[in-house]
């Protein structure tokens, strides 16, 4: 079976289980030349009202991700990502193609391109100090561990977190998964550096077993924001 083109299936499938849509916008791969055969439909419908949710379904060949909201849910996720420094909801709509026309939902759209825009700011001193012990705490565990599975696992934590750190110190948005990777080639293209490829051989080589690489790449990006940090930490809990 030959499945439609993209665009064509997400507006059928909008027409037809959300003939009160105000708009929806189609985001990800098809929509940005990085499809596989794969890949999905990122649909979000924006309602003046109804329920809020998220959906998996299959339609016309495509499998297909729904996230139905309202103009309020869609700024109430916008603030949580901003605290998480995530724009997966600011994403969806300000880079999706509109489906119902250009004008429907334009100020929910501006609202979502500002906030993508901006960006989340500085973090706060607090959240780079946890950034920067957790940091630390896994280089030295890096160094210390043997070899195997552990290994693998503490030097992807240490590619993890110094990519946040950097990104944090930079103050522009984090991700997950291969949106960490693109926040980082993002950051690589504003300032001319090249921390994306040598984290990524820092990570190759560690491994294989040289972790020299990898732990100096982390390094580096410490010495910006102060070095390692693990003395000297204090957090009170706070209880329920």
């Amino acid at each position: 079976m030959t499945r439609p083109p993209a665009e064509d299936a997400a507006r059928a499938l909008v027409a037809e289980r959300f003939p009160d849509a105000v708009q929806a916008w189609l985001a990800g791969s098809t929509t940005t030349g990085r499809a596989t055969e794969t890949s999905d439909l990122d649909i979000t419908v924006l309602r003046d009202a109804g329920e809020v949710y998220r959906e998996s379904v299959e339609y016309a060949g495509w499998p297909v991700e729904l996230f139905v909201h309202t103009p309020a849910s869609v700024e109430h996720f916008v603030v949580k990502d901003l605290q998480r420094r995530h724009p997966t909801m600011a994403r969806l709509v300000a880079t999706g193609v509109p489906l119902l026309g250009e004008e429907r939902g334009a100020d929910v759209r501006r609202y979502c391109e500002g906030a993508l825009e901006g960006g989340p700011g500085a973090a706060t001193p607090d959240e780079l100090e946890l950034m920067r012990y957790g940091l630390t705490d896994q280089l030295d565990d890096l160094a210390d561990v043997g070899p195997g599975p552990e290994a693998a696992a503490v030097a992807i934590g240490v590619w993890q977190a110094t990519a946040e750190l950097a990104l944090a110190l930079a103050q522009t948005w984090h991700g997950t998964g291969k949106w960490l990777v693109r926040e980082l080639q993002a950051l690589d293209a504003r300032e001319g550096t090249h921390l994306t490829t040598a984290l990524d051989t820092g990570l190759r080589r560690a491994m294989t077993g040289e972790r020299g690489s990898l732990i100096a790449v982390a390094d580096a990006v410490l010495e910006r924001s102060g070095g390692r940090h693990w003395a000297g930490l204090h957090r009170a809990a706070t209880l329920p």
